[in-house]
């Protein structure tokens, strides 16, 4: 069979044409229930908002190939986030994911009064490939059991800093870093609950948005962070729940030896999420977020908090 884009799949971003080529090809028949297999979170991989679960995406079951694409909007009280992303799941063994985000960090020109030429209007951009591995369990089939569902993933992550390169230079953060983590999501399907719990070894700032790691005397290693999410079925196409992610503080010793005192801070994420699946290809997502402080020192200490809007097409 060949499959030829048309002009419309030309002008569409790489990352989603590239997944019209591959639903093209995919054979996925689902036999999954609704939002059993998470939404995409702003790092592409299936899960919360926020945090990666054990389970893959899209609706492909065992011996399937399936792939879904997102599309996301977080609005806080001084920045916006913007990510899309797409991704592929081989035979409910391996998740392979590709994610783009796009940070306007308006803020940030304030740094020009310490000597620095930020753009008026700067961006930091960033990209992730992913991969998670089933390691074992279901959460579906072993619902009736204390057995979780297990993946370990990793995310390799690279940013383009344009006009903020030199601050990352300063703060001695590189602009590329990899996440490990494991995942245990367990679904109580008769209660309608769903918990996970995520251990993340990284140094990724914000993310990685600001890069990873910091000059001394900030904290350049990687540690152990946990992420946890709990979900509640209120329906088999509607359900509500919370999430909490520990972010590692790397900079925050840095910036009082600067003399900047709390100015580089970084808090945990956490949000209250709504997801409503109408169809079984389709999944909205709304949710109420809190970044906590985001280098408080060109935002005067604001907590960002705000909404977050998701869409995901799987098939």
């Amino acid at each position: 069979m060949t499959f030829k884009p048309t002009p419309r799949m030309r002008s569409m971003p790489p990352l989603l044409a590239a997944l019209c080529l591959v639903a093209g090809l995919a054979q996925a028949e689902t036999g999954k229930l609704r939002l059993t297999g998470g939404v995409s979170s702003v790092e592409a991989t299936a899960g919360g908002g926020i945090t990666p679960w054990a389970v893959l995406g899209t609706q492909a079951t065992d011996g399937e190939i399936g792939v879904s694409a997102n599309l996301n909007r977080l609005s806080t009280n001084d920045y916006g986030l913007s990510t899309y992303g797409v991704a592929l799941n081989l035979k409910n063994t391996l998740e392979l994911s590709l994610g783009r985000q796009d940070l306007s960090a308006q803020p940030a020109t304030a740094l020009n009064a310490l000597g620095f030429s930020v753009s008026p209007n700067p961006h930091l951009k960033m990209d992730i490939v992913g991969a998670k591995l089933h390691l074992m369990g279901n959460a579906v089939l072993d619902s009736d059991n204390w057995l979780p569902e297990v993946a370990v993933g990793l995310q390799y992550k690279s940013t383009q800093a344009g006009s903020l390169k030199p601050v990352l230079d300063f703060l001695g953060a590189k602009t590329s870093g990899t996440d490990v983590y494991v995942a245990a999501t367990k679904l109580f399907l008769e209660q309608g609950l769903l918990l996970n719990a995520t251990l993340r070894y990284t140094n990724a700032n914000q993310g990685g948005l600001l890069g990873f790691g910091s000059a001394a005397p900030g904290r350049n290693s990687r540690s152990l962070n946990p992420e946890l999410a709990v979900a509640y079925l209120l329906r088999k196409d509607l359900a509500i729940g919370a999430e909490y992610r520990f972010m590692p503080n790397n900079l925050e010793a840095l910036g009082r030896a600067a003399g900047l005192g709390s100015g580089l801070r970084q808090d945990d994420w956490k949000d209250i999420f709504v997801a409503w699946a109408p169809t079984k290809n389709v999944s909205l997502t709304g949710a109420y977020v809190d970044l906590g402080q985001v280098v408080p020192g060109v935002t005067g200490g604001r907590k960002q908090r705000g909404l977050y809007l998701s869409g995901q097409v799987a098939y």
